[in-house]
Protein backbone atom coordinates (compact mmCIF):
# COMPACT_ATOMS: atom_id res chain seq x y z
CA UNK A 1 0.00 0.00 0.00
CA UNK A 2 1.48 3.37 -0.96
CA UNK A 3 0.63 6.91 0.50
CA UNK A 4 -1.67 7.36 -2.24
CA UNK A 5 -3.88 5.18 -0.86
CA UNK A 6 -4.71 5.97 2.22
CA UNK A 7 -6.18 9.05 4.49
CA UNK A 8 -3.93 9.74 6.92
CA UNK A 9 -6.18 11.94 9.12
CA UNK A 10 -8.19 8.49 10.00
CA UNK A 11 -4.52 7.53 11.82
CA UNK A 12 -4.21 10.72 13.55
CA UNK A 13 -4.82 9.89 16.56
CA UNK A 14 -6.34 13.61 18.35
CA UNK A 15 -5.40 12.57 21.76
CA UNK A 16 -2.21 11.84 21.56
CA UNK A 17 -1.54 14.96 19.95
CA UNK A 18 -3.41 17.36 21.84
CA UNK A 19 -1.90 15.51 25.23
CA UNK A 20 1.33 16.62 24.11
CA UNK A 21 0.76 20.05 23.43
CA UNK A 22 -0.97 20.65 26.51
CA UNK A 23 2.09 18.46 28.07
CA UNK A 24 4.81 21.17 26.18
CA UNK A 25 2.97 23.74 27.29
CA UNK A 26 2.89 23.44 30.89
CA UNK A 27 6.42 23.11 31.40
CA UNK A 28 7.41 26.28 32.03
CA UNK A 29 10.33 27.38 29.23
CA UNK A 30 10.84 31.86 30.06
CA UNK A 31 13.97 32.45 27.89
CA UNK A 32 16.33 31.20 30.41
CA UNK A 33 14.69 28.19 31.75
CA UNK A 34 14.73 26.20 28.26
CA UNK A 35 15.67 23.00 30.46
CA UNK A 36 12.87 22.72 31.74
CA UNK A 37 10.94 22.48 28.35
CA UNK A 38 14.13 20.33 26.58
CA UNK A 39 13.91 17.51 29.05
CA UNK A 40 10.07 16.59 27.99
CA UNK A 41 11.37 16.53 24.59
CA UNK A 42 14.09 14.38 25.37
CA UNK A 43 11.25 11.78 26.34
CA UNK A 44 9.07 12.47 23.55
CA UNK A 45 11.74 12.33 20.74
CA UNK A 46 13.43 8.73 22.30
CA UNK A 47 9.89 7.70 22.28
CA UNK A 48 9.87 8.36 18.43
CA UNK A 49 12.82 6.29 18.00
CA UNK A 50 14.34 9.10 16.66
CA UNK A 51 18.80 8.09 16.53
CA UNK A 52 21.34 10.21 16.81
CA UNK A 53 19.99 12.17 19.79
CA UNK A 54 22.10 15.19 20.43
CA UNK A 55 21.88 17.59 23.42
CA UNK A 56 24.65 20.52 24.44
CA UNK A 57 24.51 23.67 26.47
CA UNK A 58 24.92 26.91 24.17
CA UNK A 59 25.03 28.31 27.72
CA UNK A 60 25.61 26.94 30.87
CA UNK A 61 21.91 24.94 32.18
CA UNK A 62 20.66 26.12 29.01
CA UNK A 63 20.32 23.19 26.45
CA UNK A 64 19.71 22.45 22.85
CA UNK A 65 18.25 18.63 21.53
CA UNK A 66 17.92 17.15 18.42
CA UNK A 67 18.13 13.95 16.76
CA UNK A 68 16.72 12.31 13.89
CA UNK A 69 14.41 9.82 11.68
CA UNK A 70 16.51 7.55 9.62
CA UNK A 71 15.01 6.84 6.33
CA UNK A 72 15.62 3.89 4.08
CA UNK A 73 18.09 5.90 2.10
CA UNK A 74 17.37 7.44 -1.21
CA UNK A 75 15.36 10.60 -0.33
CA UNK A 76 16.64 14.29 0.44
CA UNK A 77 17.22 15.62 4.59
CA UNK A 78 14.38 17.87 6.34
CA UNK A 79 14.66 19.79 9.62
CA UNK A 80 12.07 20.85 11.42
CA UNK A 81 13.26 23.13 14.00
CA UNK A 82 11.85 25.57 16.37
CA UNK A 83 12.59 27.43 19.32
CA UNK A 84 12.07 26.35 23.16
CA UNK A 85 11.52 29.38 24.91
CA UNK A 86 9.01 31.71 25.66
CA UNK A 87 8.19 35.40 26.49
CA UNK A 88 7.73 35.90 30.60
CA UNK A 89 4.21 35.59 31.72
CA UNK A 90 4.26 39.33 33.86
CA UNK A 91 0.64 40.30 34.61
CA UNK A 92 -0.87 36.93 33.12
CA UNK A 93 -2.53 35.70 36.85
CA UNK A 94 -3.90 38.97 37.79
CA UNK A 95 -5.54 39.56 34.20
CA UNK A 96 -6.84 36.45 34.56
CA UNK A 97 -7.68 36.34 37.83
CA UNK A 98 -10.34 34.01 39.10
CA UNK A 99 -10.84 32.54 35.36
CA UNK A 100 -10.01 29.14 34.28
CA UNK A 101 -7.02 30.75 31.86
CA UNK A 102 -5.32 31.83 35.63
CA UNK A 103 -2.52 29.71 35.30
CA UNK A 104 -0.52 30.84 32.19
CA UNK A 105 0.59 26.89 31.65
CA UNK A 106 -2.56 25.24 32.50
CA UNK A 107 -3.55 24.27 28.68
CA UNK A 108 -7.31 24.42 29.13
CA UNK A 109 -8.95 23.67 25.91
CA UNK A 110 -11.85 26.37 25.82
CA UNK A 111 -14.46 26.68 22.78
CA UNK A 112 -12.25 24.37 20.81
CA UNK A 113 -8.86 26.49 21.52
CA UNK A 114 -5.86 25.74 23.85
CA UNK A 115 -4.67 29.06 26.02
CA UNK A 116 -1.63 29.43 27.78
CA UNK A 117 2.20 30.80 27.83
CA UNK A 118 3.83 29.74 24.31
CA UNK A 119 0.72 27.75 22.81
CA UNK A 120 1.87 29.50 19.56
CA UNK A 121 4.54 30.69 19.90
CA UNK A 122 5.72 28.10 19.68
CA UNK A 123 5.13 24.71 21.13
CA UNK A 124 2.28 23.62 18.51
CA UNK A 125 4.61 24.09 15.63
CA UNK A 126 7.26 22.04 17.73
CA UNK A 127 4.31 19.27 18.64
CA UNK A 128 2.89 19.27 15.41
CA UNK A 129 6.40 17.78 13.73
CA UNK A 130 6.94 15.41 16.64
CA UNK A 131 2.97 14.31 16.35
CA UNK A 132 3.54 14.05 12.36
CA UNK A 133 6.00 11.56 12.57
CA UNK A 134 3.62 9.60 15.38
CA UNK A 135 0.77 9.72 12.47
CA UNK A 136 3.15 8.39 9.44
CA UNK A 137 4.48 5.57 11.79
CA UNK A 138 0.70 4.67 12.59
CA UNK A 139 0.11 4.52 9.27
CA UNK A 140 2.86 2.67 8.72
CA UNK A 141 4.74 5.17 6.39
CA UNK A 142 8.20 4.20 5.73
CA UNK A 143 10.15 7.31 4.90
CA UNK A 144 13.38 7.31 1.82
CA UNK A 145 14.82 10.28 2.96
CA UNK A 146 16.14 11.18 6.59
CA UNK A 147 14.08 13.81 8.62
CA UNK A 148 15.64 16.16 11.20
CA UNK A 149 14.60 17.71 14.56
CA UNK A 150 16.23 20.45 16.30
CA UNK A 151 15.00 22.37 19.26
CA UNK A 152 16.98 25.52 19.87
CA UNK A 153 16.60 28.48 23.08
CA UNK A 154 17.53 32.08 23.09
CA UNK A 155 15.40 33.14 20.27
CA UNK A 156 13.14 35.24 22.26
CA UNK A 157 14.18 38.62 23.51
CA UNK A 158 13.27 40.51 27.23
CA UNK A 159 15.08 38.60 29.41
CA UNK A 160 17.98 40.50 30.81
CA UNK A 161 21.39 38.95 28.84
CA UNK A 162 19.39 36.81 26.52
CA UNK A 163 17.90 36.90 23.65
CA UNK A 164 20.83 37.10 20.77
CA UNK A 165 20.07 33.68 19.24
CA UNK A 166 22.46 32.27 20.86
CA UNK A 167 21.20 28.46 20.42
CA UNK A 168 20.54 29.16 16.88
CA UNK A 169 24.41 29.95 16.71
CA UNK A 170 26.04 26.93 18.10
CA UNK A 171 23.61 24.30 16.35
CA UNK A 172 24.61 26.05 12.93
CA UNK A 173 28.41 25.86 13.58
CA UNK A 174 27.54 22.28 14.17
CA UNK A 175 26.38 21.72 10.74
CA UNK A 176 29.62 24.16 9.30
CA UNK A 177 31.62 21.39 11.38
CA UNK A 178 29.90 18.46 10.08
CA UNK A 179 28.85 17.17 13.00
CA UNK A 180 25.06 17.29 12.39
CA UNK A 181 24.02 16.85 8.95
CA UNK A 182 23.72 19.38 6.61
CA UNK A 183 19.39 19.25 5.58
CA UNK A 184 18.39 20.17 2.07
CA UNK A 185 15.10 22.00 3.26
CA UNK A 186 13.72 23.65 6.45
CA UNK A 187 10.77 24.06 8.17
CA UNK A 188 11.07 26.54 11.03
CA UNK A 189 7.80 26.49 13.00
CA UNK A 190 6.97 29.83 14.12
CA UNK A 191 3.15 30.67 13.90
CA UNK A 192 2.00 31.24 10.25
CA UNK A 193 -1.92 29.96 10.45
CA UNK A 194 -0.63 27.54 8.17
CA UNK A 195 0.44 29.78 5.68
CA UNK A 196 3.73 29.61 4.21
CA UNK A 197 6.44 32.07 4.82
CA UNK A 198 9.17 31.85 2.40
CA UNK A 199 10.18 35.89 3.07
CA UNK A 200 11.04 37.37 6.13
CA UNK A 201 11.63 41.19 7.36
CA UNK A 202 14.98 42.28 8.30
CA UNK A 203 15.33 44.53 11.67
CA UNK A 204 17.97 46.29 13.92
CA UNK A 205 17.58 48.68 16.96
CA UNK A 206 19.55 51.90 17.01
CA UNK A 207 19.50 53.41 20.75
CA UNK A 208 20.51 57.33 20.67
CA UNK A 209 22.07 59.15 23.11
CA UNK A 210 21.68 63.01 23.04
CA UNK A 211 23.44 65.00 25.21
CA UNK A 212 23.69 68.68 25.66
CA UNK A 213 24.05 71.26 28.76
CA UNK A 214 21.87 71.73 31.64
CA UNK A 215 21.21 75.47 32.60
CA UNK A 216 18.28 77.04 34.91
CA UNK A 217 15.61 77.93 32.98
CA UNK A 218 15.80 81.69 33.37
CA UNK A 219 19.12 81.76 31.23
CA UNK A 220 18.72 79.00 28.91
CA UNK A 221 21.25 80.93 26.72
CA UNK A 222 23.86 79.01 28.89
CA UNK A 223 22.69 75.66 27.82
CA UNK A 224 22.44 73.29 25.15
CA UNK A 225 19.14 71.86 24.52
CA UNK A 226 19.05 68.17 24.32
CA UNK A 227 15.44 67.95 23.79
CA UNK A 228 15.17 70.67 21.22
CA UNK A 229 18.25 68.18 19.13
CA UNK A 230 15.89 65.65 19.79
CA UNK A 231 13.22 66.90 17.96
CA UNK A 232 15.13 68.10 15.26
CA UNK A 233 16.62 64.20 15.42
CA UNK A 234 13.18 62.89 15.40
CA UNK A 235 11.46 65.13 12.57
CA UNK A 236 14.90 63.95 10.35
CA UNK A 237 14.12 60.31 11.10
CA UNK A 238 10.51 60.52 10.25
CA UNK A 239 11.56 61.98 7.47
CA UNK A 240 13.99 58.98 6.22
CA UNK A 241 11.29 56.54 6.71
CA UNK A 242 9.10 57.86 4.60
CA UNK A 243 11.79 58.35 1.75
CA UNK A 244 12.11 54.56 2.41
CA UNK A 245 9.07 53.24 2.38
CA UNK A 246 8.85 55.47 -0.95
CA UNK A 247 11.57 53.46 -2.77
CA UNK A 248 10.95 50.00 -2.58
CA UNK A 249 8.16 47.30 -1.66
CA UNK A 250 8.24 43.66 -1.53
CA UNK A 251 4.88 41.68 -2.93
CA UNK A 252 4.77 39.37 0.35
CA UNK A 253 6.15 42.25 3.58
CA UNK A 254 5.29 45.34 2.19
CA UNK A 255 7.17 48.29 2.81
CA UNK A 256 10.85 49.41 4.77
CA UNK A 257 10.27 51.79 7.42
CA UNK A 258 11.68 52.61 10.85
CA UNK A 259 9.44 53.33 13.74
CA UNK A 260 10.59 55.55 16.96
CA UNK A 261 9.66 53.53 19.94
CA UNK A 262 10.66 55.54 22.81
CA UNK A 263 12.05 59.18 23.69
CA UNK A 264 13.13 59.69 27.08
CA UNK A 265 14.38 63.13 28.79
CA UNK A 266 13.74 66.85 30.29
CA UNK A 267 15.52 68.90 32.99
CA UNK A 268 13.74 69.74 36.14
CA UNK A 269 12.83 73.87 35.45
CA UNK A 270 16.11 73.42 33.30
CA UNK A 271 17.42 73.37 29.91
CA UNK A 272 17.17 69.54 29.41
CA UNK A 273 20.83 68.18 29.31
CA UNK A 274 19.74 64.71 28.35
CA UNK A 275 17.46 62.64 26.19
CA UNK A 276 17.26 59.07 24.77
CA UNK A 277 15.12 57.68 22.08
CA UNK A 278 15.14 54.38 20.47
CA UNK A 279 13.72 53.36 16.82
CA UNK A 280 13.77 50.10 15.04
CA UNK A 281 14.45 49.72 11.22
CA UNK A 282 12.38 47.15 8.91
CA UNK A 283 14.52 46.23 5.89
CA UNK A 284 13.28 44.17 2.62
CA UNK A 285 15.14 41.51 1.63
CA UNK A 286 18.33 42.43 -0.65
CA UNK A 287 18.75 45.52 1.94
CA UNK A 288 21.89 45.52 3.42
CA UNK A 289 21.87 45.74 7.47
CA UNK A 290 25.34 48.36 7.05
CA UNK A 291 23.97 50.66 4.70
CA UNK A 292 20.45 50.71 6.26
CA UNK A 293 22.45 52.08 9.82
CA UNK A 294 24.54 54.20 8.16
CA UNK A 295 21.77 55.78 6.54
CA UNK A 296 20.32 56.17 10.18
CA UNK A 297 23.42 57.37 11.50
CA UNK A 298 23.69 60.13 8.65
CA UNK A 299 20.13 61.17 9.36
CA UNK A 300 20.40 61.84 12.90
CA UNK A 301 24.26 63.88 13.00
CA UNK A 302 22.79 65.61 9.75
CA UNK A 303 20.14 66.76 11.67
CA UNK A 304 21.87 68.66 14.55
CA UNK A 305 24.06 71.53 13.76
CA UNK A 306 25.27 72.21 17.79
CA UNK A 307 28.38 71.21 17.87
CA UNK A 308 28.11 71.38 21.90
CA UNK A 309 25.35 68.49 21.62
CA UNK A 310 26.90 64.96 21.64
CA UNK A 311 25.14 61.98 20.00
CA UNK A 312 25.98 58.28 20.27
CA UNK A 313 24.21 55.76 18.82
CA UNK A 314 24.34 51.51 19.81
CA UNK A 315 22.75 48.67 18.48
CA UNK A 316 21.83 46.33 20.95
CA UNK A 317 19.68 43.53 19.47
CA UNK A 318 22.47 41.68 17.00
CA UNK A 319 21.41 38.04 15.84
CA UNK A 320 22.70 36.61 12.32
CA UNK A 321 24.26 40.24 11.88
CA UNK A 322 26.50 42.23 14.28
CA UNK A 323 23.65 45.13 14.22
CA UNK A 324 20.52 43.44 13.91
CA UNK A 325 18.94 40.03 12.17
CA UNK A 326 19.10 39.94 8.19
CA UNK A 327 15.93 39.67 6.03
CA UNK A 328 15.94 36.31 3.74
CA UNK A 329 13.59 34.59 1.18
CA UNK A 330 13.93 31.82 -0.96
CA UNK A 331 12.98 30.76 -4.62
CA UNK A 332 9.53 30.76 -5.14
CA UNK A 333 9.68 28.20 -7.55
CA UNK A 334 11.19 25.22 -4.92
CA UNK A 335 9.34 22.24 -5.53
CA UNK A 336 8.81 22.01 -1.89
CA UNK A 337 6.71 24.75 -1.18
CA UNK A 338 4.19 23.63 -4.13
CA UNK A 339 4.31 19.75 -1.98
CA UNK A 340 4.08 21.53 1.70
CA UNK A 341 1.16 23.64 -0.17
CA UNK A 342 -0.52 20.78 -1.29
CA UNK A 343 -0.37 18.87 1.72
CA UNK A 344 -1.66 22.05 3.99
CA UNK A 345 -4.71 22.35 1.17
CA UNK A 346 -5.47 18.50 1.31
CA UNK A 347 -5.99 18.88 5.02
CA UNK A 348 -7.50 22.40 5.95
CA UNK A 349 -8.99 24.06 3.08
CA UNK A 350 -7.94 27.37 2.70
CA UNK A 351 -4.60 27.19 4.09
CA UNK A 352 -1.21 27.29 2.78
CA UNK A 353 -1.27 30.38 0.79
CA UNK A 354 2.70 31.75 0.68
CA UNK A 355 2.54 35.05 2.74
CA UNK A 356 5.34 37.28 4.50
CA UNK A 357 6.35 37.19 7.80
CA UNK A 358 5.98 40.67 9.76
CA UNK A 359 8.63 39.45 12.21
CA UNK A 360 11.88 38.33 12.30
CA UNK A 361 13.23 35.09 13.40
CA UNK A 362 16.04 32.27 12.70
CA UNK A 363 15.27 30.85 9.19
CA UNK A 364 17.91 33.55 7.97
CA UNK A 365 20.61 31.78 9.76
CA UNK A 366 20.04 28.88 6.97
CA UNK A 367 18.86 30.55 3.92
CA UNK A 368 21.90 33.74 4.13
CA UNK A 369 24.47 31.56 6.49
CA UNK A 370 24.50 28.00 5.18
CA UNK A 371 22.55 28.50 1.83
CA UNK A 372 19.68 25.88 2.75
CA UNK A 373 16.35 27.11 1.58
CA UNK A 374 13.81 27.55 4.52
CA UNK A 375 10.10 28.64 5.13
CA UNK A 376 8.17 29.46 8.53
CA UNK A 377 5.12 27.39 8.42
CA UNK A 378 2.93 26.12 11.58
CA UNK A 379 -0.36 26.49 13.57
CA UNK A 380 -0.66 29.40 15.74
CA UNK A 381 -1.82 33.04 15.21
CA UNK A 382 1.39 35.57 15.71
CA UNK A 383 -1.19 38.10 16.60
CA UNK A 384 -1.98 36.83 19.52
CA UNK A 385 1.29 35.61 20.88
CA UNK A 386 3.17 37.46 23.22
CA UNK A 387 -0.60 38.66 24.97
CA UNK A 388 -2.56 37.36 27.49
CA UNK A 389 -4.98 35.88 24.69
CA UNK A 390 -2.03 33.73 23.26
CA UNK A 391 -3.97 30.27 21.82
CA UNK A 392 -3.94 27.91 19.60
CA UNK A 393 -7.34 26.01 17.66
CA UNK A 394 -7.18 22.64 18.27
CA UNK A 395 -8.52 22.15 14.62
CA UNK A 396 -5.99 24.01 13.12
CA UNK A 397 -3.48 21.90 15.06
CA UNK A 398 -4.73 18.97 13.89
CA UNK A 399 -4.89 19.71 10.66
CA UNK A 400 -1.26 20.67 10.79
CA UNK A 401 -0.16 17.47 11.64
CA UNK A 402 -1.53 15.79 9.07
CA UNK A 403 -0.58 18.14 6.98
CA UNK A 404 2.86 17.53 8.18
CA UNK A 405 2.92 14.24 7.97
CA UNK A 406 1.62 14.72 4.33
CA UNK A 407 4.54 17.20 3.72
CA UNK A 408 7.29 14.80 4.97
CA UNK A 409 6.28 11.67 3.16
CA UNK A 410 6.09 14.13 -0.18
CA UNK A 411 9.45 15.59 0.45
CA UNK A 412 10.96 12.69 1.94
CA UNK A 413 9.89 9.86 -0.33
CA UNK A 414 7.90 6.65 0.79
CA UNK A 415 9.18 2.87 0.74
CA UNK A 416 6.32 0.95 -1.36
CA UNK A 417 4.90 -1.04 1.03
Amino acid sequence: MTLHDKNLSEFLDRDGALSLLRSAIARQSITGNEGNFVALLKDEMLARGLSDLGSAEFMPGRPNIWGTRKGKGGGPKLLFIGHTDTVHVDGWREHWAGDEREDPFGAPVIDGEIWGRGAGDLKAGICTSLSALSLLDSAGIALKGDVNFAFVGDEESGQPGSGVSAGIKHYVEKIETGEIDRPDFVVYVEPTRLAIYPAQIGFFIADISVTGKSAYFGVPELGHDALKASHKIMSALWAHSDAVSARASHDLIGEGFLLITTLNGGGYIAVPEQCTLSLIRKLLPGESLDEAAAEIEAAVRGAVDDPNINIEISYPAGRDHALGGEASEIDRGHPALAQLQSAIGSAMAGRGALEGAPFWSEKSFFTNRLGIPAVYCAPGDIRNCHTFEERVSVEEYLAGVVAFAGFIASYCGVEDQ
